[in-house]
């Protein structure tokens, strides 16, 4: 006899009906306690694994847990009290995780700095979240060096070498400072409130255990957001929302700790971004698998070096990061057949000739999912053993609702776009210090509002059609620059590519910047191509060619900064 309970669910939910049958539809969030009971069942259950390797040498689970309860011993002989802000400056290195996990044992919550932001950008992040210790790369001790007049309350600034917990110097440190344009003026910063990160675990091994007793609604990240679309502003994560969200991942992939002694991710996207944080960090470390660490993914040919010289079986990243190693020369040297976990793609949309070109040069289909910080970030992922990219974002994982919705609040039929909404136990407890917009961005039953337009299947698969932002009205009709984008990156002298709106007389042009591969197209004959796979008022009235897009640290490719290219020169 079917049960009628389920049947409503699938009715309400029609993803459940396309679930494999080992992932459930809820999961059981009140027993999953907090990061920090993650971390200490790991770190004892997994003493001996690999937890990361970076610059060729490994950390095991328990040298990690000895350097983060080191870090928490000294936070606590600073003063630092449960809920205080530590910021974290740092790109892939050892110490970043060694760091945060002290900053989260400690009862203190964590705020992720990008180590590329300039003066101006650190003095708004860390004046905003109120931090009182920083911990930095010592490649980005100018950029601290010049903002510490405007920062009256950090108290302590900790610099971290790129070899530091693995007992390396010289070579890594030649690597890392390709990140920055001069040399490190460490004496520019005041001695009495900066000190090395190696005499910070010194100190902590001398000092008796700092715990602070935690619970799942504390805040464990503010995690900084808006960047690529205007004032960045934080979200506020607790506890509770990321460890939801990495049981929510592990069920879906159907992992165990069993399984991870295995399990190696390639973790080029930087851990101070939410995806990276909880896909790869906060996952790998819940079922004792290995995060292969990255520092300067922009260092192309060291990228692929690495990938032809380590042992992984799986790989994350974005768009352009996918496409930067596809039109590498030495792609070929990387031994794919190893990697028999899935390489998982997010962040931004994937571009539908970058997915093939994938999966011909290594055998393995993109598994797409989306996300937002706000998130945690994960809302829906592909089936984890699709075999071709599918140019959807796949199904909402455990315990998640999403509804598709009109401007006016509606519910949406199947196959209708409108804004993609979300509720589930992996959304923000809301915006820091920003209550109006915490209220803006949350519907009144609860959903958060995630300004990205989608449609739903009826079997509730999702596809995203493109930022509501982004969108272009040109003499009335909506043009998404997702399938404008992908329509002309399919041309094969396109190496990458994105499109905008102009304001224009008659409202708004469609423009594409691109950037070709070496032997270049006329812009003439790539409007043409344009044409053949999209109506008029899609195709591009005008194309700018470039040298290279704006992106984020991350790569996504900022439109904000190419739309106000194309006004000021349109």
């Amino acid at each position: 006899m079917a049960d009628p309970v389920a049947g409503d669910r699938i009715r309400a939910r029609p993803w459940l009906a396309a679930y494999p049958p080992a992932v459930p539809a809820e999961i059981d969030v009140e027993r999953l306690g907090t990061l920090v009971d993650l971390i200490d069942r790991s770190t004892r259950a997994y003493a001996e694994r690999p937890a990361l390797i970076s610059f060729g040498n490994s950390v095991s689970y328990r040298e990690l847990g000895a350097f983060a309860a080191s870090v928490s011993a000294w936070l606590g002989s600073q003063g630092l009290a449960k809920g205080d802000r530590v910021a974290l400056m740092m790109p892939n290195v050892a110490a970043y995780p060694a760091a945060l996990i002290g900053v989260l044992t400690a009862g203190c919550t964590a705020v992720n700095v990008n180590p590329l932001y300039t003066p101006r950008e650190l003095i708004g992040q860390l004046e905003d979240s109120g931090a009182r210790v920083l911990f930095v790369l010592e490649n980005f001790a100018h950029t601290v060096a010049e903002a510490l007049p405007m920062l009256p309350r950090l108290e302590r600034v900790v610099l971290v070498g790129p070899g530091d917990c693995l007992g390396l110097k010289g070579k890594v440190i030649d690597f890392a400072s390709r990140y920055v344009k001069r040399a490190v003026p460490v004496f520019e910063l005041p001695p009495k409130i900066t000190t090395r990160f190696n005499a910070v675990l010194r100190a902590g091994r001398k000092l008796p255990p700092h715990r602070v007793a935690v619970s799942p609604n504390d805040l464990a990240f503010l995690q900084y957001t808006g960047g690529t679309t205007g004032v960045a502003k934080a979200a506020m994560l607790t506890h509770r929302n990321i460890v939801a969200n990495v049981e929510q991942s592990r069920l879906w992939f159907q992992v165990s700790g069993d399984d991870g002694q295995s399990r190696t991710m390639v973790t080029a996207l930087p851990l101070y971004h939410i995806f990276a944080l909880t896909a790869c960090f906060f996952f790998f470390l819940d079922i004792g698998g290995c995060c292969l660490l990255i520092a300067n993914p922009r260092d192309v040919d060291g990228f692929v070096k690495t990938l032809a010289t380590s042992k992984f079986t799986h790989l994350s990243g974005v768009n352009t990061l996918f496409n930067l190693l596809l039109n590498h020369p030495k792609l070929h040297t990387v031994d794919f057949s190893g990697s028999d976990g899935y390489h998982i793609a997010g962040g931004m949309a994937v571009q539908a000739a970058v997915a093939a070109k994938w999966k011909a040069a290594t055998g393995k289909a993109l598994i797409e999912g989306y996300g937002l910080s706000e998130t945690s970030p994960v809302v829906s992922i592909n089936p984890v053993d699709l075999q071709e990219w599918s140019g959807t974002i796949g199904y909402p994982v455990p315990s998640t609702e999403v509804v598709i919705r009109s401007a006016e609040g509606k519910d949406l039929p199947y196959g209708e776009p409108g804004e993609l909404c979300v509720r589930g136990p992996q959304v923000m407890a809301g915006y820091w210090n920003r209550p109006e917009e915490t209220r803006n961005a949350m519907t009144p039953d609860g959903f958060f509002r995630t300004g990205d337009v989608a449609t739903m299947s009826e079997t509730g698969l999702i596809r995203i059609v493109d930022r509501m932002k982004d969108m272009i009205l040109v003499s009335g009709f909506n043009v998404y620059p997702n399938e404008v984008e992908d329509v002309l990156a399919k041309h094969p002298a396109v190496l990458e590519c994105a499109v905008v709106g102009e304001r224009a007389e008659e409202g708004e042009i469609v423009v594409a910047h691109v950037v070709t591969k070496g032997e270049g197209i006329a812009a003439d004959a790539l409007k043409a191509h344009a044409r053949e796979q999209l109506t008029g008022y899609k195709v591009p009235r005008r194309i700018v060619f470039h040298d290279s897009l704006p992106k984020t640290n991350v790569g996504k490719v900022l439109r904000r900064a190419l739309r106000d290219h194309s006004d000021a020169c349109g």
